[in-house]
C-alpha cells in the first residue's frame, strides 16, 4: 500500500498511463502536491486537455510505448480508457510492475487519511461536488477535492487538502479499469455519500437500470454506521436506496416529505441567474440562501451540497454567506462568448433528462429571449437509439434546434444509431424549427443567417463538437 509521505527519506515515483483523462490529470496533481515524482504518457493531446497536462509541469511522453516505463516507477496507474494490447499495459503485465487503477490508488494514497464525501448519481455530480468543496473551503475546513470538471472557484480540479479534513470526490459509476469492472466509486471509502439521481446511462457498461442500482447498493454497504447517506427525495430510484443503508439517511428536494426541503424564496428572480431558495429542515425553517445558478436541477444540487456540508458541521449562516460566491464549473451553463448582442452558452448535458433540465434552466435565466439549441450526440448513450423517445421530446422547449454529427457513427450499426431525422420530425410537429447535419460549418452558417441580437445560443456537448466553439468565435468576433 502506498501512502503519501512527502517528508519521507525516499521520494516515491508514479507513472500515469493515459494522463490526459480528466480524472487522471487530477490524480497526477494530487501526487505532485504530495511530493511524488510524476511522469505520464498519452496519445497526442489537444486544447483544453493539453493545457491541463502542460500545467502539471512533469515529463509526458507523446504516445504509448513500453520504453515509457523503463524508468521503473514504484507504481503505474493504468487509465480506464486503456485495454489489452496497449504497449504500456502489456509492459506493466510482462514486467510485473506494481500497477493500479486510479480509484485504487486514491483509496490507499489519499482517502484513508481523510473524510471522503462521495457525490454520486446520474446527474449533477460535478456541480454538486464543486459547490460542496467551495462551501467547505469558505468555512476554513481546508478540504481536499477531486472534481470531474474545472471549478471556476479553484485554479485546478483537484487539491490534496489537509489530513483528517473532508475530501469531496465525484463518485463516477463508470467502470474502474480493464482489469476491474466495478464502479469507480466502489473504492472511495465514503463517510458521507450523496446520490443525486438514478437513471439508465453508460449503455456501453450497464445493460439496464437494475444493474446500475446494484452498483449503487454495493457502494452503500461501505458507509460506516456513524456515516451519512443523503438521497434526492424527488427521484424514486435514489430515494429507494435508503432501504439498503446501514447508516443514518437524509433526503433532500422539493418533495413535501424531504428532510431538506427547498422552495422558491420570496426574493427569487434576481438578476444574473441567481435564485432565492428557502430551505426547511425536518419541517422547520433552516434559512434562506441565494443560489447563483438557474434551473430547478441546480437548486437540487445546492440542497445536496447544503445537506452534506451541514453534516460536516457547517452552520446555516456560514453556508448562506458563502453560497453567492460560487462561480460554477466550466462547461456547465458557461457563457463563453457574447458578441453582436447574442449570448453563447456551453453546457455538458447529453442525457435526455439533463438536456430537458438545461433548456429549462436557460429559459429561467434568459426569459423572453429566443433560444437556439445545438446538440452533439457524443456520449456512449446519446449516440444510440436507446433513448430515442426521450430524445424526441427533450428539445421541445427550444425555439430552434440543430443536431450535429453523431460521434463515431461508423462504429454503430444503423439499426442501433440515434435517429436524428426522427427528432427533427417530432420537433417540427411541435412547431419547433429543426435540422440535422454532419457539417459543423453548415450549423455555423445557418446560425449566422437566423440568429439576431438578443438571442441565446445554447450548445450541448460533452466533447469538442467538431471545433464549433472556435468557429463561432472567429465568426462573431470579427
Amino acid at each position: 500500500m502506498f501512502r503519501l509521505n512527502p517528508g519521507g527519506a525516499s521520494r516515491p515515483s508514479i507513472h500515469f498511463s493515459g494522463i490526459g483523462g480528466t480524472a487522471m490529470v487530477a490524480g497526477a496533481r494530487l501526487a505532485i502536491e504530495a511530493g511524488w515524482e510524476v511522469r505520464g504518457s498519452d496519445n497526442p493531446l489537444y486544447p483544453p486537455t493539453s493545457h491541463m497536462v502542460e500545467a502539471l509541469g512533469v515529463p509526458v511522453a507523446n504516445g504509448y510505448a513500453a520504453a515509457n516505463l523503463d524508468w521503473r516507477p514504484d507504481c503505474v496507474i493504468l487509465g480506464n480508457a486503456l485495454s489489452r494490447g496497449n504497449p504500456e499495459v502489456e509492459a506493466a503485465l510482462t514486467r510485473k510492475l506494481h500497477y493500479l487503477s486510479l480509484p485504487e490508488w486514491l483509496k490507499d494514497a489519499v482517502l484513508r487519511t481523510r473524510r471522503p464525501v462521495v457525490i454520486a448519481g446520474t446527474h449533477g455530480k460535478t456541480t454538486t461536488t464543486a459547490l460542496a468543496a467551495y462551501l467547505l473551503d469558505a468555512s476554513g475546513a481546508e478540504p481536499g477535492f477531486l472534481i470531474g470538471g474545472q471549478p471556476l472557484n479553484f485554479p485546478h480540479s483537484a487539491r490534496l487538502g489537509m489530513e483528517e479534513a473532508p475530501f469531496v470526490i465525484e463518485g463516477d459509476e463508470y467502470d474502474t479499469a480493464f482489469f476491474d469492472k466495478r464502479a469507480k466509486f466502489f473504492h472511495y471509502l465514503p463517510e458521507i455519500a450523496v446520490v443525486t439521481s438514478l437513471e439508465f446511462d453508460h449503455a456501453d457498461i450497464y445493460p439496464d437500470l437494475d444493474s446500475i442500482i446494484r452498483a449503487f447498493r454495493l457502494m452503500l454497504r461501505q458507509i460506516p454506521h456513524e456515516g451519512r447517506l443523503i438521497v434526492c427525495a424527488d427521484d424514486p430510484n435514489a430515494l429507494a436506496l435508503r432501504e439498503h443503508a446501514h447508516c443514518p439517511v437524509e433526503s433532500y428536494g422539493f418533495d413535501a416529505a424531504a428532510d431538506w426541503r427547498g422552495e422558491l424564496a420570496p426574493f427569487s428572480g434576481m438578476p444574473g441567474g441567481c435564485v432565492g431558495l428557502r430551505v426547511h429542515r425536518s419541517g422547520a425553517l433552516w434559512g434562506d440562501v441565494t443560489v447563483p445558478m438557474a434551473g430547478r436541477h441546480n437548486l437540487r444540487n445546492a440542497l445536496a451540497a447544503i445537506a452534506a456540508c451541514a453534516a460536516l458541521g457547517m452552520s446555516a449562516a456560514d453556508i448562506a454567506h458563502a453560497m453567492p460566491g460560487f462561480q460554477g464549473v466550466k462547461r456547465r451553463m458557461e457563457v463563453f462568448l457574447e458578441a453582436r448582442g447574442i449570448t453563447f452558452v456551453d453546457d455538458f448535458a447529453h442525457h435526455p433528462t439533463a438536456i430537458r433540465e438545461t433548456i429549462a434552466a436557460a429559459r429561467q435565466r434568459w426569459p423572453r429571449r429566443k433560444l437556439h439549441v445545438l446538440f452533439e450526440p457524443r456520449s456512449n448513450t446519446a449516440v444510440t437509439n436507446r433513448f430515442q423517445p426521450e430524445m424526441n421530446s427533450a428539445f421541445r422547449e427550444a425555439d430552434a434546434v440543430w443536431l450535429g454529427p453523431i460521434h463515431r457513427a461508423e462504429t454503430i450499426p444503423e439499426s442501433q444509431r440515434l435517429d436524428r431525422a426522427a427528432i427533427v420530425r417530432a420537433l417540427e410537429q411541435e412547431g419547433v424549427p429543426a435540422a440535422f447535419t454532419d457539417d459543423v460549418g453548415e450549423i455555423v452558417a445557418g446560425l449566422e443567417a437566423s440568429v439576431a441580437s438578443g438571442d441565446v445560443v445554447l450548445i450541448l456537448s460533452n466533447g469538442a463538437f467538431g471545433g464549433i466553439y472556435d468557429r463561432l468565435r472567429k465568426t462573431y468576433e470579427r
